[in-house]
């Protein structure tokens, strides 16, 4: 995959600044950059790299100016970061192009429907009644279970569990270990202090351009489905228990976790690390900053932080207060001393 200058000036509605006509076929951090790549200058840190860089070709913002010579062409786009994000989709596209056919190894029940240009690695196994669509990248290893939809474009990565009745949606990415539709952890308390297994019937809907994380879990809900909203972002090691609806495009963070039947919002942004406890309702364009819990409903708009959550402008001033708890607590014995001398 080699590109000119010129054309990538001309996809990115950029302007080339240097000798137009270089080609690139590698894409690279603008320190490792090696002749024939190209890469970006979007914080101003990296600006001394730019005189040293073996890079071909770099982006820069439109209202850069060079100060010290460099060898690379530079192209003036509006959003150099976003450009260069541009370009890896580009060069991933062009990868996955080599991926077609199905393995032989691969294990497909005779009532699934594949549809043609997927590829299908080694070792998969589809069950019963399944349904692919095309251009579905499915890798080595992984399990679809029966009665599973994947929409078109969509790829799974090595070793995924997408268990019975799950729908996958249209360009969609799970990465390695996520398994999806597991059974959800319930169990009813009996007065002789055991517990019995709940049966969790429903199922695990994935709606369009969502990202799950390496080792994610989505747990099928007890009964209805656990819904996972188009847009919607998980990182890795994120669990999302029965009955729980996450709303478009919010994002999650690793190590996360939501309880049972927990409903959030769209646009939300949740840090690392978050607990989100059972039965809450979560609004939209939410903030919540890592290692936060969250006990109770928090309306639209609300940036939280602390356990239990609260106002995460009211947690720093709590915690400015609490740093100096040692020096309040020498100030007030202090205090008492002179209080039983004057007495």
């Amino acid at each position: 995959m080699k590109y000119t200058a010129f054309e990538i000036a001309d996809k990115l509605n950029g302007s080339v600044l240097g000798n137009g006509k270089v080609v690139v076929n590698a894409l690279a951090k603008i320190e490792h950059a090696q002749p024939g790549s190209l890469s970006f200058l979007a914080h101003p840190k990296y600006i001394p790299f730019l005189s040293d860089t073996q890079a071909s070709i770099v982006l820069v913002a439109k209202d850069f100016t060079l100060k010290h010579a460099s060898k690379a062409t530079l192209i003036q786009v509006e959003n150099p970061y976003h450009a260069f994000t541009v370009l890896l989709q580009e060069f991933a596209k062009e990868k996955k192009k080599n991926l077609h056919g199905i393995h032989p190894s691969a294990l497909i029940d005779p009532s699934a429907s594949i549809a043609t240009d997927v590829y299908i690695g080694p070792n998969v196994t589809i069950g019963a009644n399944t349904s692919i669509a095309e251009r579905v990248r499915i890798h080595g290893h992984c399990s679809i279970g029966s009665e599973v939809t994947i929409g078109k474009d969509s790829e799974i990565h090595p070793r995924v569990s997408v268990l019975d009745e799950s729908e996958i949606g249209a360009n969609c990415i799970i990465q390695s270990g996520a398994v999806i539709g597991c059974e959800g952890f319930g169990f009813a308390p009996q007065k002789e202090g055991n517990q019995v297994k709940i049966p969790q019937l429903g199922k695990v809907i994935v709606e369009d351009d969502v990202e799950i994380g390496a080792n994610t879990t989505i747990d099928r809900a007890t009964l209805g489905a656990t819904v996972i909203r188009q847009g919607v972002k998980l990182d890795n090691l994120v669990q999302i228990a029965h009955n729980v609806e996450i709303g478009p495009h919010t994002v999650i963070a690793a190590q996360s976790g939501v309880a049972g039947s927990s409903k959030i919002g769209a646009r939300c942004v949740i840090g690392g690390q978050v607990g989100i406890i059972g039965h809450l309702n979560l609004g939209d364009d939410i903030q919540i900053q890592g290692q936060t819990g969250v006990i109770s409903n928090i309306p639209n708009g609300q940036v939280i932080q602390g356990t239990p959550a609260i106002d995460f402008k009211s947690f720093y001033k709590s915690y400015a207060l609490f740093k100096q708890l040692p020096d309040f607590e020498s100030r007030l014995k202090k205090l008492e001393k002179t209080n039983t001398h004057d007495r």
